[in-house]
């Protein structure tokens, strides 16, 4: 998959990645991602409107990557973790305070290809330590 980032996809990179969707989706439709748990929720109708509207992951590949980025950037507030490299395709993960790894922007790609059989927000609330509000029921 070709990439056409401004910048590198760099853990240092990847919160201006986040900033720039949050503009980009108040832009276009109106949506007000504020780096809550709860806004998982439109980044998932979001990407399940390019789905509706047949886009692929290779032509929304950019794009994808923000918005994972931005659920990441929720991980990295929310949960403490942090940024790393990765040898893996996408080549960032979210390293969470217990050492356990995600990849948000897998989730993202993974929600256009398969719809609503890849719950953002369930992987997202799954990957929380145990103790964090949201991992003990609550929604944020």
């Amino acid at each position: 998959m070709q990439l056409h980032l401004h910048h590198p996809l760099e853990p240092d990179s990847a919160p201006r990645f986040a900033a720039a969707i949050v503009e980009a989706a108040a832009d276009i439709s109106g949506a007000e991602l504020d780096y809550s748990p709860a806004s998982i929720d439109l980044v998932e109708d979001i990407v399940d409107g390019f789905r509706t509207d047949g886009a692929t992951s290779e032509e929304m590949a950019d794009s994808l990557v923000a918005f994972g980025c931005y659920v990441g950037e929720i991980l990295t507030r929310c949960a403490g973790g942090t940024w790393r490299h990765t040898a893996d395709a996408l080549p960032l993960v979210v390293q969470l305070p217990d050492a356990r790894e995600c990849c948000p922007i897998d989730w993202v790609f993974r929600r256009l290809e398969a719809g609503a059989d890849v719950s953002i927000r369930e992987l997202y609330t799954a990957a929380l330590p145990s103790g964090t509000p949201e991992a003990d029921g609550s929604r944020g």
